[in-house]
C-alpha cells in the first residue's frame, strides 16, 4: 500500500484479522510513485510476494488485462467471510468495483470532487447586495460554471479572512505531475457528457481515436484558464497540501476537490471550521454531442457527477499464496462497522460513498457518528448530500481504465500546464494531448486498447 493516509486504516486491523484467522499480516507501504510499479512487477514475473494491494481504481485496465488480479465473486456471499454489501455502495463508485462484468475491488475509499465554498461569505448580505450591483443577479451557491467565475471573480482581491491581506476567489493545485489533470476532468464532464452522450468522453470506441481534442474539451479548457486568473499565480506550482492549505487558512472563496478537504476543515487549526459549504461540480447550460456532432443547449444546469481520483480498494493477487485470508481482511476493512468509522473520521484518506454513510432521506447513517467525530452539522450535512448528489447522479465523467490510463492521464496533465501558463492556446494543447494519445495507443496496440476500454467501458 501507499505510504500515505489510506495506509492508516489497515494497521488498526491487524489484531483482529490475525486472531480471526490465525494468518500473519505483513504490511509493505512505499511511496506513491513507487507503489503501482512495485506491485506490477510482482504480479508480471509470477513472483507472488503480495498477496493484495490497496489499489486505485485506474489500475484495472493492467491487473485484468494481464490476468493478474482474481475476481472474489465466489467468496462475496460466502458465511466464511465479513459481509459487506455492495449494492449499499451509490452508483457512481459501484461502477469502479466491477471490470467486464466480475468483481475485482473490495470497496474501501470513494473518490470524487465536489465544490467548496465559504458558507459565510454568500450569505453576507453586504457581499449580496453588491454582488447583485455588479453581476445583476443574486448570489448564490454556483450551480453553472459561468457562476462559479463570477462568484470567484468578485471575491478575488478581497480580504476574506480579516488579516488585512489580501485573498482570492479560487485556489486549486495546479503543478505537473500532481494530479493537476484531475481537476481538468472534474470541471469538463458537463461540457461533453449529456443525456444523449453518456460516454463519449475519452476515445472513439470502434477506432480508439481520441476525442480529448473535441469542441466541448476545447471549451472546459477556456473556462479552466480564465479561472486561473481568479487565483494567486503560484497555483500554477501548487500540490495539493498547499492548496487545501490555502482554503483551511480562509484565503480562498471557493475551490474544488476531494473529500479529504470537507474533513481537514474540521481539524484543529482550521479557520474555517463552521464556514464551508459544498455541493456537486457546477454545471453547463449546454454541451458538445459527440454523438450528434454539435453543440446541445439545456435549460437546466448540466450537471455530470464523477469518480474522480483513485477510490482506493483492494485486489487480489493471481499468485496471492493466501487468497482466502486476503479477501477476509479486504472484507473485514469493507464492512458496515468499520467504513462507517473511516468515512466520518476522513482524515484517514476514506471518503464516503456508501448509502450508510449519508443521513436520512439519502441514506441510514446517524448525525451523531459525525458530530462525535468532531465535525461541524451545517458543515457535514452539505458535505454528504454534495457527494449523495455527485455519486448518485446517473451521468458520471467516464472513468479511463485501460492499459496505459496514467500514461495518458500524464500526457494530458503536461499539455494543460501549457495552456494555464498562456504558452499554449486551449485548442493547441488538446490537439498536442490527442497526439500523444495516439502515441500511446499504438505503442500498446490499438486492437488490445479497444478491447480493453471497451470491456471498461461496458460498450
Amino acid at each position: 500500500m501507499t505510504n500515505g493516509s489510506i495506509a492508516w486504516a489497515i494497521p488498526e486491523l491487524k489484531d483482529e484479522f490475525e486472531a480471526a484467522t490465525g494468518a500473519t499480516l505483513t504490511i509493505v507501504q512505499v511511496p506513491f510513485g513507487e507503489h503501482f510499479d512495485n506491485f506490477y512487477s510482482d504480479v508480471l514475473n509470477g513472483a507472488g510476494k503480495y498477496d493484495a494491494a490497496i489499489a486505485c481504481a485506474w489500475w484495472l485496465g493492467e491487473l485484468v488485462a494481464g490476468d493478474y488480479v482474481i475476481p472474489y465473486d465466489k467468496y462475496y456471499n460466502d458465511p466464511r467471510f465479513p459481509k459487506w454489501d455492495i449494492a449499499e455502495v451509490l452508483p457512481g463508485p459501484r461502477g469502479l468495483l466491477s471490470y467486464g462484468g466480475k468483481k475485482y475491488m473490495v470497496a474501501n475509499d470513494h473518490d470524487g470532487q465536489i465544490m467548496y465554498y465559504r458558507r459565510d461569505l454568500l450569505e453576507d448580505p453586504r457581499h449580496q447586495a453588491a454582488f447583485l450591483r455588479k453581476f445583476g443577479y443574486a448570489l448564490a451557491v454556483p450551480t453553472t460554471w459561468e457562476q462559479f467565475r463570477d462568484v470567484a471573480d468578485y471575491f478575488n482581491g478581497r480580504d476574506l479572512n480579516d488579516d488585512g491581506v489580501s485573498d482570492n476567489g479560487l485556489g486549486i493545485a495546479l503543478r505537473p505531475g500532481a494530479h493537476s489533470m484531475f481537476n481538468y476532468i472534474s470541471l469538463s464532464g458537463p461540457f461533453v457528457i449529456g443525456p444523449d452522450n453518456p460516454s463519449l468522453y475519452w476515445f472513439d470506441p470502434k477506432t480508439m481515436k481520441p476525442l480529448i481534442d473535441g469542441p466541448g474539451h476545447v471549451r472546459a479548457l477556456e473556462v479552466l484558464v480564465e479561472l486561473v486568473r481568479l487565483g494567486p499565480r503560484e497555483m500554477l506550482t501548487w500540490d495539493l497540501g498547499k492548496s487545501w492549505d490555502y482554503f483551511l487558512a480562509g484565503r480562498a472563496a471557493l475551490t474544488f476537490t476531494w473529500g479529504d478537504l470537507g474533513a481537514l476543515a474540521q481539524q484543529e487549526g482550521s479557520k474555517v471550521k463552521g464556514k464551508v459549504g459544498a455541493a456537486p461540480i457546477p454545471g453547463t447550460h449546454g454541451h458538445y454531442s459527440i454523438a450528434q456532432h454539435k453543440w446541445v443547449k439545456t435549460g437546466q444546469p448540466n450537471r455530470v457527477g464523477n469518480t474522480t481520483g483513485g477510490s482506493w480498494a483492494g485486489v487480489i493477487s493471481k499468485y496471492s499464496k493466501a487468497p482466502e485470508a486476503a479477501y477476509y481482511l479486504l472484507a473485514l476493512m469493507a464492512s458496515k462497522e468499520k467504513s462507517q468509522v473511516y468515512a466520518a473520521r476522513g482524515w484517514d484518506g476514506i471518503d464516503p460513498g456508501r448509502r450508510f454513510h449519508f443521513l436520512p432521506p439519502d441514506g441510514s447513517g446517524r448525525l451523531d457518528t459525525y458530530l462525535k467525530a468532531g465535525w461541524d452539522e451545517a458543515d457535514v450535512r452539505d458535505y454528504l448530500r454534495a457527494y449523495y448528489d455527485n455519486f448518485g447522479n446517473r451521468l458520471q465523467s467516464p472513468y479511463l481504465r485501460v492499459p496505459g490510463a496514467y500514461s495518458y492521464w500524464q500526457a494530458l496533465d503536461v499539455h494543460l500546464a501549457e495552456a494555464e501558463s498562456g504558452q499554449l492556446s486551449p485548442e493547441a494543447a488538446l490537439k498536442a494531448a490527442a497526439v500523444d494519445f495516439e502515441e500511446i495507443t499504438l505503442r500498446l496496440g490499438r486492437e488490445r486498447q479497444r478491447r480493453a476500454y471497451r470491456a471498461s467501458m461496458g460498450f
